[in-house]
């Protein structure tokens, strides 16, 4: 019996999460809601809420699987991309548990654990297939050959998806976290109610800085015009937002199975659980006969099941790190 315990600790949720032979058995997240008054991440207040939060986190994991300690056979964490701070901690609690029961340590590529979270239930993607990883930090279109073979195709120049809605949602006025809230409001707006500029980037690449600039300039003027226009034209406004962001992503993945011939599509990271990004991704699909793969909500957001999980095909492969190992606050997919 393998049975792989996942940390995960790259930004604000502390994670952890059992997988037994590759099923996975428990997820556990303690969120920190410290952050919201601040209107975003705290780096130094991230690390201390780990510190807190890792052992009870992992306590309850081990519990809700139905195991003990004992029964582990090697712990998977994740080394990087993320806050510094906040890495150093899964880590060392890492490193901590698997020297205390000697067994193997494996180290997860956060990146990748996202696009290997398709692999956590059925259905899952066949090789090769393209991923769309779209979170606060990242937005990359990978062609995906093997579990841990990668090639990152198109990213973002600037500005991540994730941002541009957080820092579009702050002009708006929304709080902290924001993608969300565009999210609820855009689903009872028109989405063609504004016009918002497409960047004309070449390649498979993003960039999503100019828009933020449009959509500044938009509501500015508006508002000169109805000091009340957030209040009566939120929806409208979400939905707009929303749509180009989406309308982004999505062209640049047309784009990309043009290019490499590739009919399997798939959505990670946190921007995956939108419900506009979700839906259009389906149509998509189903227009151009694709096989698409959209991972449940729990497994968009950072989470420890796909570190798990992860964690399960290096140990398989045999693929381990010693006590020297430390976190790298960037790593690239491929």
């Amino acid at each position: 019996m393998t049975v792989i315990l996942g940390i995960e600790s790259s930004c604000d949720e502390t994670s952890a999460s059992i997988c037994i032979d590759g099923k996975i058995k428990s997820n556990i997240i303690a969120n920190q809601l410290v952050h919201a008054k601040y209107g975003g991440v705290v780096p130094e207040l991230a690390s201390r809420a780990h510190q807190q939060n890792i052992i009870p986190t992992v306590d309850e994991a081990i519990k809700q699987a139905g195991i003990t300690k004992e029964d582990i056979t090697s712990v998977a964490f994740t080394r990087g991309p993320g806050l510094l701070g906040s890495l150093l901690v899964g880590t060392s609690f890492a490193k901590s548990f698997a020297l205390a029961r000697n067994i193997p340590l494996v180290e997860v590529n956060h990146m990748q654990a996202h696009i290997l979270a398709h692999f956590i239930e059925d259905p899952k993607p066949q090789f090769p297939f393209l991923c769309l990883t779209v979170s606060g930090g990242h937005t990359q279109i990978v062609l995906v050959k093997d579990y841990f073979d990668m090639e990152l195709i198109g990213e973002t120049l600037d500005d991540a998806a994730g941002e541009a809605f957080d820092k579009t949602a702050k002009i708006l006025n929304l709080p902290y976290p924001g993608g969300p809230l565009i999210d609820k409001y855009a689903a009872d707006g028109n989405p063609k109610a504004f016009v918002l500029p497409e960047p004309q980037i070449p390649d498979l690449n993003f960039s999503f800085s100019g828009l933020k600039t449009a959509i500044l300039y938009l509501v500015q003027r508006e508002m000169k015009a109805d000091p009340q226009f957030l209040e009566h034209r939120m929806a409208d406004l979400c939905a707009t937002v929303q749509d180009r962001i989406v309308s982004i992503l999505l062209n640049k993945l047309k784009k990309a199975v043009k290019q490499t011939g590739v009919r399997q599509v798939a959505i990670a990271g946190g921007v995956s659980a939108n419900s506009g990004l979700r839906k259009q991704l389906q149509e998509m699909g189903e227009q151009r006969k694709l096989d698409v793969f959209i991972p449940k909500f729990e497994y968009c957001t950072d989470n420890a099941a796909m570190i798990a999980i992860a964690g399960y095909h290096k140990f398989l492969q045999g693929d381990f790190v010693g006590q020297e190992i430390t976190p790298l606050a960037r790593m690239s997919v491929g």
